[in-house]
């Protein structure tokens, strides 16, 4: 669905990566691990063309998205939702109007239309609309601020969805319930899903294939078995010390 043909892309001095090979399966959860500040992030804004390749092609469904113009972007970015690590709720609309928000940009729906698909997304992220849709994120919880957060994302209907850090910061049984969500789109509608994670327990419970970024590339990939079965001293490094052991595959 989604291809990164030997990409590079360096700020000054500084070579962030260095010949990128990675191709996104649809329909799966693919898991992006790697050190803090070793251009995961980037890889994700390469993803939606907010930044651009200085050598390499990045296609999506085939089209190019390195030197898409501004429209084909648009398109293309419509389908692609982003689940920020804080929810990046609008602290001054209540919980209603943030999941209004992207329909109301996009789409042209009746009152009764819009309403129902606010109570459907929050529905989805296991949320009761008639009891959230008047509070306003500072009355939620962490979890469920990130709970509204993907029912936002899920308004548009994108085809893939990208998840920065889904459970960080959160306790262990709300981030065992994002990850039951982000496996349940994956089973019931096919969402593609693309993470980048640090929790390696929850993130091998999500997952279906895995990369491992490394100084500008990615060092190993594949499913989960050929991932966990890896004889790369990097992969077994960083599985080892994120889980202060070995770690029970799921």
């Amino acid at each position: 669905m989604i291809r990164f043909e030997n990409v590079t892309k360096r700020f000054g001095k500084r070579e962030i990566l260095r010949g990128v090979n990675l191709e996104i399966e649809q329909g799966k959860t693919t898991v992006i691990f790697g050190v803090s500040g070793g251009g995961k992030s980037t890889i994700i804004k390469h993803m939606v063309g907010l930044l651009k390749p200085d050598s390499g092609t990045i296609t999506y469904k085939g089209t190019n998205i390195d030197n898409a113009d501004e429209a084909t972007l648009r398109e293309i970015r419509k389908k692609i939702g982003f689940l920020f690590q804080s929810g990046a709720l609008f602290d001054s609309m209540n919980i209603r109007e943030n999941v209004a928000f992207p329909m109301n940009e996009h789409q042209k729906l009746t009152a009764k239309e819009l309403e129902y698909k606010i109570d459907e997304k929050l529905r989805m992220v296991g949320l009761d609309p008639e009891i959230v849709k008047t509070l306003y994120p500072e009355e939620l919880s962490g979890g469920m601020r990130k709970r509204v957060g993907l029912a936002r994302t899920l308004a548009l209907e994108p085809e893939v969805i990208l998840y920065d850090e889904p459970t960080s910061g959160l306790d262990p049984v709300t981030s065992d319930f994002i990850t039951q969500m982000i496996c349940r789109l994956r089973d019931e509608i096919g969402m593609t899903s693309i993470l980048i994670s640090h929790d390696i327990a929850e993130s091998f419970k999500a997952g279906d294939n895995y990369a491992m970024l490394f100084e500008g590339k990615i060092v190993e990939s594949g499913d989960k078995e050929s991932f966990r079965n890896s004889t790369n001293e990097v992969v077994q490094q960083f599985i080892h010390a994120r889980s202060n052991g070995p770690i029970a595959f799921h």
